[in-house]
């Protein structure tokens, strides 16, 4: 669970420091340049503060429904300073239209989510496709970054176990198996380009939104 930062709001994962340097060299390959990466789910706020000075020219746009984690992403854009990190949005992805939709300033041309869809319902994921599928053009990059089953199987002992601890929190939770989000995504006109193995039993998912 994400722990505060000494005196000035930032709230601080492990996690994040652990899987931020591998998502990077995923993200420089995979991300339209320049282009505006709207970030779902954005936690904490470290993986923003980390990636957008290092991801220049393009532009980061963090977001999340969570106040204290909006509160702890204005503190590390604060310290950060990045002139390529937009303020973060507050967006619930289940809430139709998405507050990001139609902006005056910034068009989203990909979308960034990590850790999130084994930790919500499964609604969660469709609605982050529906999403996805509305706001980003025809090429638009969907990265997802997270533990994933393989054909229903557990990829590591240590997976299972977390699946068991998710559903103990809470029974709509749980790792999700590779291949319904994939037949999920391909009903939202996304085509899984990349399935890319990643440290501590992680994927990264790489999708292309297809033309109608």
């Amino acid at each position: 669970m994400p722990n505060f930062k000494p005196n000035d709001g930032r709230l601080y994962s492990p996690a994040t420091e652990r899987n931020r340097e591998v998502i990077l060299e995923i993200l420089e390959r995979v991300l339209p340049n320049p282009g505006t990466v709207l970030e779902i789910a954005s936690g904490t706020g470290e993986h923003a503060a980390y990636f957008a000075p290092k991801l220049a020219p393009r532009r980061w746009w963090p977001s999340d429904v969570s106040a204290p984690m909006l509160k702890s992403i204005a503190a590390w854009a604060k310290q950060t300073n990045a002139c390529y990190l937009i303020p973060a949005t507050e967006l619930d992805v289940c809430q139709t239209p998405w507050p990001v939709e139609n902006h005056e300033k910034h068009s989203v041309d990909a979308i960034v989510n990590i850790n999130m869809i084994h930790i919500s319902p499964w609604q969660t994921c469709e609605a982050l496709l529906t999403g996805a599928e509305r706001i980003l053009p025809n090429g638009g990059v969907l990265y997802i970054y997270g533990p994933f089953k393989r054909d229903g199987q557990h990829t590591a002992p240590s997976n299972d176990t977390f699946d068991t601890w998710l559903k103990e929190q809470n029974p709509d939770w749980g790792v999700r198996d590779l291949e319904a989000v994939e037949d999920a995504a391909k009903g939202h006109k996304f085509a899984l380009k990349e399935v890319i193995d990643m440290p501590a039993n992680n994927f990264s998912l790489v999708f292309h939104k297809e033309s109608p």
